[in-house]
């Protein structure tokens, strides 16, 4: 995966910089992911999320709202409506220079932003929530310290998240203006809302005042013991992951690959010391090692792959042959074990020094089949094309790919 810098001018005309995580081949899909209040494309939970997004074939734009992170612009003139627009200016980037996202993404006051922004993004499919206060003045308790000041005197620095912010009270008051029941209630898209019942930042009777107003179709996923700002890799993999299975009934469909041989790609994904996105025509998974092994067993391991083609190919060639005899099979079930074993220990090997790889499989056959049929399948298994493959002498030629 690959994530490319990209620049573009935000709502008050100051350059927005942004990130574009982007899987290795054609994405299928466009998402933007909107940070939180006072945080950044940078943050944890956006690195996370966007990182297991491009995993999944969906390629996510990340940005820094005016005034915040490599953004230019000052956070004291924007308010919650210059984010939405800033919201709508990175849309149109990706519509002028990629394809408009289909799906929205917010974390806390991104979320908001999201839900009021997304009436305006008619591309945009599917709206996910993560962390999300229902009313955008909910943040205005974090500056609850400089109120008076910035009532008395229009401005205040207050401390927010460890750092110093100038708050001017037109912030406030465009935070105040919000009519998210309204906005969230006239949406006609689909909705998934993730929220942890322990954040301590938005509670999640938020989550329940989103999920109550939004018209279905609607979601609510529990990230259990996740923290607001979602900074652990596992909650934010498990978010992106149920994302974008749920998103994918939304989306345009993809176009179906009609060629016969399809080539296969496997690149890292960076989450995980082995973990692998595996691209087989428009089909994507994961390959990565057990704990045991160093990994974070995210997907079956290259052996495990090795023997569900094996099994695969022997469960259809028997199901073709059946068809092709008119037997009454119902269902065949291929159960697969690799080990390596000494040479000595295997009679009809030739090899007869050091160690072997074996591969055992057994195969269960279900149907009112005569024995002799059952005798013709087992025999038949032995033909897949797989099987032969792992059998006859394989040429595999290795070179280095031009640069990107």
């Amino acid at each position: 995966m690959s994530a490319a810098s990209i620049r573009f001018p935000g709502s008050q005309g100051q350059q927005l910089a942004a990130l574009l995580d982007a899987p290795p081949d054609t994405p299928r899909a466009y998402a933007l992911f909107a940070h939180c209040f006072t945080c950044s494309k940078d943050s944890k939970a956006a690195i996370y999320v966007a990182q297991a997004l491009a995993a999944q074939g969906i390629a996510t734009m990340r940005f820094d709202f005016t005034g915040l992170g490599a953004s230019a612009g000052e956070f004291a003139d924007s308010n919650f409506s210059s984010n939405v627009d800033d919201l709508l200016a990175a849309v149109d980037w990706l519509r002028a220079h990629r394809a408009a996202p289909q799906i929205l993404i917010g974390h806390s006051l991104g979320g908001a932003a999201v839900l009021a922004a997304a009436a305006r993004v008619p591309e945009a499919r599917a709206l996910a929530t993560i962390g999300a206060p229902f009313d955008p003045a909910h943040v205005t308790h974090l500056v609850d310290s400089g109120r008076a000041e910035i009532e008395a005197k229009g401005e205040a620095r207050v401390n927010i998240g460890g750092r110093p912010f100038l708050v001017r009270k037109q912030l406030l008051d465009d935070l105040a203006a919000q009519r998210p029941a309204e906005t969230i209630g006239a949406l006609r898209k689909a909705l998934i809302v993730f929220h942890s019942p322990r954040d301590a930042i938005v509670g999640i009777d938020n989550a329940a005042r989103i999920f109550m107003a939004a018209k279905h179709p609607k979601s609510f996923v529990s990230l259990d013991d996740a923290d607001h700002l979602l900074s652990s890799k596992e909650h934010a993999a498990y978010a992106a992951q149920v994302l974008a299975v749920w998103a994918s009934r939304y989306l345009d469909p993809e176009p179906r690959q009609n060629a016969p041989v399809r080539d296969v790609r496997v690149t890292e994904t960076g989450a995980g010391r082995f973990s692998q996105l595996i691209v087989a025509g428009r089909h994507r998974f994961r390959a990565d090692e057990p704990m045991a092994a160093g990994g974070d067993d995210s997907g079956p391991s290259p052996y495990e792959l090795l023997l569900a083609g094996l099994g695969t190919c022997t469960s259809m060639t028997l199901r073709m042959y059946a068809a092709q005899k008119q037997w009454p099979l119902e269902r065949v079930t291929v159960d697969l074990k690799h080990e390596k074993i000494h040479a000595a220990d295997c009679a009809e090997c030739e090899t007869k020094e050091g160690r072997i790889d074996r591969i055992e499989r057994t195969i269960r056959i279900e149907g009112p089949l005569e024995p002799a049929q059952r005798v013709r399948l087992l025999e038949i298994a032995d033909r897949c094309p797989v099987h032969r493959t792992l059998h006859s002498e394989v040429h595999i030629v290795t070179k280095e790919a031009p640069p990107a």
